[in-house]
């Protein structure tokens, strides 16, 4: 989840978790996140729990990780014992770089979580990759394994701009492994783009869009540049290097993102994403953390939630190998959210879907502040009358606002 995590309480050293939290899982939908902590290089926006080759230490090596994934599954098996999930119904590889280890690797990973708990027939299978990081080959070995979705940073087509963002691969690859995606048997393929870089043009972003929309792509992701402490990035800002982001220019790529998808095709399912057809090609797993259902993280600084529970691991890769190969959890802390809690987090992740919340799961005040929001323009009026909240396209630009007025 988005913000800082409290420091939590200690999980048992087998991992168990309470019987209550165990009662219903998978009732709301049931999904398995895998992360993969490797990259190739690190991009100088990128705060992620994230490790080059230089950066791993001892104790943790792509060779191995597959196996140090497996063994957390098979702990994760244990701990729900006699009442595991009824199926799998999304399995989520991301990164980091996943298509950094070899595809079997993946495969084999995807096999294991179909052995412990069961793929559903129609589960949503994605795996994350850079442009670079794969081949018509790899790419036709993970379709062929089960993967029926991958998702490839993008970010933009303009060279300047990539170089800004310090990335590895060239302006036109990550279309031209969409289309290798779409040739090996990928039906759902996302690009992400990032907007607002400094240094980018109106004219870059437009381009951008238009090889997305060019790439025959079903899924479309953009998220405005965030500066996060530490990063690298930010430090070219102190230093004057580079100016700041503008909120201003921002709304404006996302206006531009808005009417080139929608001219293409694409429908908004959520603030940032849009998909040809919502019922299809919207991401079920991301659905899946938005509508409070549960799922297992594994891998380091892997966040899982079951029953209320939310608990996330070790980050580093030779801290959660040496866990593991000492029968031991590889959870670090957890907690148990309050009803309050999950009602704050439901209404948060919800009213930025474009299915909406309901107005009767808001408090009086909440009722009250959905109302104003109608009246300045930031709500559908016409499913306000439905007994629905959601965002207009000036809403979707003011979305934190809308949700500090549902949250009084």
């Amino acid at each position: 989840m988005p913000g800082v995590l409290p420091e939590g309480e200690p999980v048992p050293r087998d991992g168990s978790l309470p019987a209550t939290a165990r009662r219903a899982v998978g009732a709301r939908g049931f999904g398995v996140y895998v992360h993969v902590p490797f990259c190739a290089s690190r991009c100088g926006y990128c705060d992620f729990n994230t490790y080059t080759a230089a950066e791993l230490g001892g104790g943790a090596s792509r060779e191995t990780y597959a196996d140090s994934v497996l063994a957390e599954l098979a702990l994760a098996a244990r701990v729900l014992g006699d009442s595991p999930p009824p199926r799998v119904d999304t399995v989520f590889v991301g990164g980091g770089t996943p298509t950094l280890l070899p595809a079997d690797d993946l495969a084999r990973i995807l096999d294991g979580i179909d052995r412990v708990w069961g793929l559903a027939t129609d589960a949503e299978v994605t795996t994350e990759a850079n442009p670079e990081s794969v081949s018509p080959e790899s790419l036709k070995t993970l379709r062929a394994a089960g993967y029926t979705r991958i998702s490839l940073g993008m970010q933009s087509a303009a060279p300047g701009v990539l170089a800004v963002l310090d990335r590895r691969h060239s302006a036109g690859r990550a279309t031209a492994a969409a289309l290798e995606a779409r040739d090996a048997g990928f039906e759902h393929v996302n690009l992400d783009l990032i907007y607002g870089t400094p240094g980018e043009t109106a004219d870059d972003f437009a381009a951008s869009l238009a090889q997305v929309v060019d790439a025959g792509v079903d899924h479309v992701s953009a998220y405005a540049l965030i500066v996060e402490d530490g990063t690298r990035l930010a430090a070219r800002m102190r230093r004057g290097e580079l100016p700041y982001p503008s909120d201003d220019v921002a709304a404006d790529r996302y206006l531009a993102a808005e009417a080139a998808l929608g001219a293409a095709g694409f429908s908004w399912y959520e603030v940032s994403n849009w998909a040809r057809s919502a019922a299809a090609a919207a991401c079920r797993h991301n659905l899946l953390y938005w509508t409070g259902a549960d799922w297992w993280g594994l891998g380091p600084g892997a966040h899982s939630h079951v029953g209320g529970v939310r608990w996330w691991n070790v980050k580093h890769p030779s801290a959660y190998a040496a866990r593991l190969a000492e029968g031991a959890s590889p959870a670090l802390a957890r907690e148990r959210l309050s009803p309050e809690e999950q009602h704050m987090e439901d209404v948060m992740l919800r009213v930025r879907l474009a299915s909406g919340l309901p107005l009767d799961v808001l408090d009086e005040p909440g009722r009250a502040g959905a109302e104003r929001a109608r009246d300045a323009g930031l709500l559908d009026a016409g499913a306000y009358a439905r007994g629905l909240v959601v965002l207009t396209l000036r809403g979707r630009l003011l979305a934190d606002a809308v949700v500090r007025d549902l949250l009084p």
